[in-house]
């Protein structure tokens, strides 16, 4: 039996959008290691008690979201430092993204600290384009697969998320990236649009920005992944919000989705893999048209490069 270390992304971090990656973190590793100890060791601390699991681990996987940037010395959420090269050097990407659009190559530091701590032979993978492109100074073998999240939104998934409006929206907001004009724009035209509005907090004061915007026009979900999976079961919702893992748990969940981007994030997964994704710029011109009319849902899975990633672990 291997043993598996996860880094654990979803653990110290109040951003509900990370258990949504690592709950399809988990569930593409389990597929992949069915008879295997998979252990988890977060993150977003300094590892201490985990060090002994990483040390000694068959593999060691970084579980999605945006912790990678071109000055890692400032802006990474991710735990590491130079020294933790002694020990920590053979991690492996899975499905991470670069924090926010930079203008400037990764530093001598970041790029150090990447060639020492990522694993030098395994091929990585990377949510995004932007995220592939960022990396390549340092020399490493990056696979663009897309988020895990997405892994299963295949042609035959997407035939069945329905084409046309539902009764009911489930709405989501961003508190770190806040816009009161564009987003009380986006909430008249969702209650033009729909008798019953739900909206879901992801993060810690998501729901004080959401009282500002929605006042008591919407009843407010509890903040778990248990209540947003049980709004997703309803028969008939649609999702339209800033967040973007709350929309892809929707197309999981076989729901039509809006996404509005905010950031870097929705906007390059949306532009790589046709995810339903709108920019807040083209709120007054593309949202209440993209509510009304019918479209499918055609996500465009990178399917090799998640093959020529998932194979490399398959024994020969």
């Amino acid at each position: 039996m291997k043993t598996v270390v996860v880094l654990d992304t979803g653990v110290s971090d109040p951003n509900l959008g990370n258990e949504i990656i690592m709950d399809a973190v988990n569930h593409e590793l389990r597929s992949m290691f069915p008879h295997d100890f998979i252990l988890h060791v977060p993150a977003l601390e300094f590892i201490r008690a985990g060090r002994k699991l990483v040390q000694t681990a068959d593999y060691v996987f970084l579980g999605g979201t945006n912790v990678l940037s071109s000055d890692m010395n400032k802006t990474s959420e991710w735990r590491v430092r130079q020294r933790d090269r002694l020990w920590l050097n053979n991690v492996i990407l899975m499905g991470v993204g670069w924090w926010q659009y930079q203008d400037f190559s990764p530093n001598m530091y970041t790029r150090f600290l990447l060639k020492g701590i990522l694993h030098s032979n395994a091929a990585h993978s990377v949510r995004d384009a932007y995220t592939e492109y960022k990396l390549s100074p340092i020399n490493l073998h990056v696979l663009n697969t897309g988020c895990p999240t997405m892994w299963h939104l295949d042609p035959h998934h997407c035939s069945l998320i329905p084409a046309h409006r539902s009764d009911c929206a489930l709405v989501t907001l961003t508190v770190y990236k806040q816009d009161e004009q564009s987003d009380r724009q986006f909430f008249e035209i969702v209650k033009r649009n729909y008798s019953k509005i739900l909206f879901w907090p992801q993060q810690p004061g998501d729901y004080e920005y959401a009282r500002r915007i929605i006042g008591s026009d919407a009843e407010i979900l509890d903040p778990s992944l248990d209540a947003l999976n049980a709004a997703l079961s309803l028969d008939s919702v649609d999702y339209i919000g800033t967040r973007l893992h709350a929309g892809i748990r929707a197309l999981q969940y076989k729901r039509r989705s809006i996404i509005i981007s905010v950031d870097n994030r929705a906007a390059e997964m949306g532009s790589n893999f046709s995810l339903p994704v709108i920019n807040r710029k083209e709120i007054d011109t593309h949202l209440e048209m993209c509510i009304e009319s019918d479209w499918p849902t055609e996500v465009k899975l990178p399917e090799t490069s998640i093959a020529a990633w998932k194979n490399q672990f398959i024994e020969k």
